[in-house]
């Protein structure tokens, strides 16, 4: 499985990830033992007692890396130094861990590797294989580790009980939303899915909920651990005040209230910014206001309501989701708009689409370049038996005919290009967009 020869620290970064694409015989390979034998021979902190800094673990279905991207601005607004781990990446690796808001280098990220590689090969005779996933969740925390960071926020990439993110003993657990996806290692029960995303939750740790409507099994979880529990619309809730500003009220972890007035807006969902703002306030007792306002203006994410000119990129890919870019296009009116689209044929691909349908005049479908992926053409007879029209169906996963499609839509008069359905979708047009400015 592995090669003679591995890797070393001066090995390119382009080189390892081919390695660890080979490495384990499957792409998703949920639970933790491997994983955590490979942290301990590394001796990561995993456990309170092994560490002095912050963890912050953000799992849900939707929303969860807006919200650790908003919790970052502000804490690096209040003066700490944060360590970010986050998945998927659109164009490249470094994205997924981040230091003060800055992807960290590739020799900081393959010097990791090597660590990590010497570690699960030592002893030879007990070999412990890894996934991709578990591989850069490793690297993540080992860089954290070398670089002795504040405050770690980190990002469930599936599920939370068996996701590799979960051998960390967070001291606050955030749950943003729980809606269906990954139906094929998740189900489509809510509750089973919520009891799964609430694995992450800790004994007698507070748990921070993002949604105001949430399964039962997640109180189930965290009423068995005896964790505080912070809910959206209970303990804490936000109120528009003007079209620019609102407001906030919740309480610190003295159980004090906080009211904040004056909090700015911004592309970013108004929840996740309450949440991200009881979450933040939990772990860091004398964050100030101005840090929170300063950290709401300036917090952007990649592909969430991201505009670059007449493109709107949102990574938007199941039908709750789907539904809350809908929502934003209505705030908007009625613009020429076309939309390019490509998916998973896991997705629940019908309900995504149909709350888009009104917003949307036109479609362009674009192959992507995963095994799972579904065929252009499907998907383009998936949308016009829901009565769309589709210009073209692009079966090459570079997806150059659908760019220069939607190009050639702007210059007849579109207003918009919406891209959505799918991370890798948007980095097939951010990748085709920087190439045109070049």
């Amino acid at each position: 499985m592995q090669s003679n020869l591995p890797p070393s620290a001066s090995t390119s970064l382009s080189t390892w990830l081919k390695h660890l694409e080979n490495l384990h015989s499957r792409e998703i390979d949920l639970g933790l033992a491997r994983v955590r034998a490979v942290a301990e021979r590394l001796n990561l902190p995993l456990t309170f007692q092994q560490r002095n800094h912050q963890v912050i673990t953000y799992s849900g279905t939707n929303g969860k890396g807006s919200t650790l991207a908003l919790t970052e601005a502000m804490a690096l607004a209040q003066g700490l130094s944060v360590g970010s781990y986050t998945s998927p990446h659109f164009l490249h690796f470094n994205e997924r861990i981040k230091i003060n808001g800055q992807a960290v280098s590739d020799a900081t990220i393959t010097a990791a590797f090597a660590r990590i590689e010497a570690a699960r090969l030592t002893p030879l005779e007990d070999a412990i294989s890894l996934s991709y996933f578990e591989f850069a969740t490793l690297a993540g925390l080992l860089i954290f580790q070398e670089a002795g960071v504040d405050l770690w926020l980190l990002e469930v990439g599936l599920g939370g009980r068996l996701d590799a993110i979960n051998i960390v003993d967070a001291d606050l657990a955030v749950l943003v939303t729980v809606a269906q996806d990954h139906a094929d290692y998740l189900g489509s029960d809510l509750e089973v899915i919520g009891q799964e995303k609430a694995g992450i939750f800790r004994h007698e740790r507070p748990v921070v909920l993002g949604s105001k409507n949430l399964p039962a099994s997640i109180f189930k979880v965290a009423e068995q651990l005896d964790c505080p529990i912070f809910q959206l619309g209970e303990a804490f809730q936000r109120t528009a005040k003007t079209e620019g500003e609102w407001c906030w009220q919740g309480i610190n972890i003295e159980q004090q209230a906080v009211y904040l007035a004056g909090l700015p807006n911004h592309q970013l969902p108004p929840d996740n910014a309450a949440t991200a703002i009881q979450a933040l306030l939990l772990v860091c007792p004398n964050l100030t206001e101005p840090a929170i306002k300063q950290g709401l203006a300036k917090a952007k994410l990649t592909g969430r309501m991201q505009r670059e000119g007449a493109w709107l990129l949102d990574v938007a890919h199941n039908p709750e989701a789907a539904s809350y870019l809908a929502s934003r296009l209505a705030e908007q009116g009625k613009k020429k708009r076309l939309g390019l689209v490509g998916m998973m044929a896991d997705k629940d691909m019908k309900t995504s689409l149909m709350p888009l349908l009104p917003w949307i005049d036109a479609w362009v479908v674009t192959s992507l370049p995963l095994p799972r992926a579904v065929k252009a053409d499907k998907l383009a007879t998936l949308l016009q038996t829901l009565g769309a029209e589709v210009l073209v169906a692009d079966s090459d996963v570079q997806g150059d005919l659908a760019f220069a499609t939607a190009c050639q839509a702007l210059q007849a008069g579109y207003e918009e290009v919406l891209v959505m359905g799918s991370f890798f979708t948007l980095a097939q047009v951010l990748r085709q967009l920087k190439k045109s400015e070049a």
